[in-house]
């Protein structure tokens, strides 16, 4: 029996996906649950799993090309022996017509969906490069260094050479330029922020924390923790919870603007930004007010896990009321975060700095971050914005108000 594979139903907000690429060719067998197809949307990568075991007996739309919900990606047939001197004349024309440049039959989990892309563009097979990033994985920056390289001289040697071009040789000089299109989530984001740009009146406050408690707090009881709860206890779940009595304190900062009217939320759902190798991505962590700094800590690890694997889901990245993002793990010193909009406000943290102080009168070397809140001043007035910063410090140069809740 022939079964349609379509396009799933897609994310609220999202109108159409790029196929990214095709991880079986026509006639080749395949296994119930075995993913098919990558498609990227806006914000994630979506995988196609065969709905039953059988043989992929024809492609509807190659790599590349934009499809909609519900449209046909493929024909299985099902319970069928994978493809014979005796296949159909369709199947045998499609199996025997170009395929598509995909040269890598056995993609691995250790290329992200754009690394594929990069690889497949030039014709290379990921065992080609070796991967310098964490367990093995292949970087764009590997597969780019493979290609600057003697190695990939010999790939394909009928085919053109990459989209390099070199020049000042003579001169002893390396100059060299590339031209990558932009993925779906890359061209989402750079088109939030103009708008965000466009649309609010963002204006940046500053203040600094003294973290020698949080710091004490947390190498006290480091190991104990980790072996209670069995995770990490990092520096993140200090300041979302105290970011969560903040927000509890002025909930014009946890607000959202809609045409003229500004929602209150009475709930602290708290974006945290992550890098990928995809692009920014700002997974919400809910309720984060009732919530322990275990099960915090918990909740953290596994989408920062999922967002780095490209498995996160539509739901995982929408609906926040406030966003906290880390520069300090990448050696930031201060910023001017933008708005994750429609909220009204983002909390910049930055690297942990020892620094010569002034306390009691007497000059002490103290562990210091610069803490920078982006707001919309549409809305949050700088009385707000610059308290809600104060009451962010008091909590973490005092932990035990997050016992007390004051």
């Amino acid at each position: 029996m022939s079964i349609e594979i379509k396009v799933p139903p897609l994310p609220e907000s999202v109108s159409d996906a790029t196929i990214v690429a095709w991880h079986k060719k026509v006639g080749e067998s395949v296994s119930r649950d075995e993913n098919l197809v990558d498609l990227e949307t806006d914000k994630v990568v979506l995988e196609v799993p065969a709905p039953s075991s059988g043989v992929l007996r024809e492609l509807k739309a190659q790599d590349g090309a934009i499809v909609t919900a519900g449209e046909v990606l493929a024909i299985l047939e099902e319970g069928a022996a994978a493809a014979t001197e005796e296949a159909t004349p369709a199947a045998k024309a499609e199996a025997d017509s170009p395929a598509p440049k995909v040269i890598n039959e056995r993609k691995s989990a250790k290329t992200s969906p754009a690394v594929r892309r990069l690889l497949d563009e030039h014709d290379l097979d990921e065992t080609m490069v070796i991967g310098t990033g964490k367990n093995g994985r292949i970087t764009k920056a590997d597969v780019l260094s493979f290609l600057k390289s003697d190695d990939s001289s010999n790939v394909n040697p009928g085919d053109p050479a990459p989209a390099i071009v070199d020049e000042g040789e003579s001169l002893g000089l390396e100059r060299s330029e590339q031209r990558v299109p932009m993925t779906r989530l890359r061209a989402r984001i750079a088109e939030r922020l103009v708008d965000a740009q466009q649309s609010a009146a963002m204006l940046t406050t500053f203040n600094e924390v003294d973290l020698t408690k949080v710091m004490s707090l947390r190498s006290r009881y480091r190991d104990s923790f980790e072996k209670e709860h069995g995770v990490r206890l990092g520096y993140m779940s200090f300041f979302a919870k105290a970011t969560a009595e903040a927000l509890k304190k002025f909930p014009v900062v946890n607000a959202s603007v809609e045409g003229t009217d500004i929602i209150y939320h009475n709930y602290y759902d708290i974006g945290i930004a992550v890098s990928t190798e995809r692009g920014l991505m700002v997974p919400v962590i809910r309720d984060v007010d009732q919530m322990s700094f275990a099960e915090f800590e918990r909740q953290l690890g596994d989408i920062a896990l999922r967002a780095q694997a490209g498995t996160i889901s539509m739901e995982d990245l929408t609906g926040g009321t406030f966003t906290i993002t880390n520069g300090g793990i990448f050696g930031s010193m201060m910023s001017t975060p933008i708005l994750n909009q429609p909220q009204s406000a983002i909390l910049g943290m930055h690297a942990i700095q020892k620094r010569p102080m002034v306390v009691d009168d007497e000059i002490v070397v103290r562990p210091m971050m610069y803490l920078a809140l982006t707001y919309d001043h549409r809305i949050v007035d700088g009385k707000d914005s610059v308290q809600f910063l104060v009451a962010i410090k008091e909590v973490l140069e005092d932990p035990g108000r997050l016992l007390l809740q004051i």
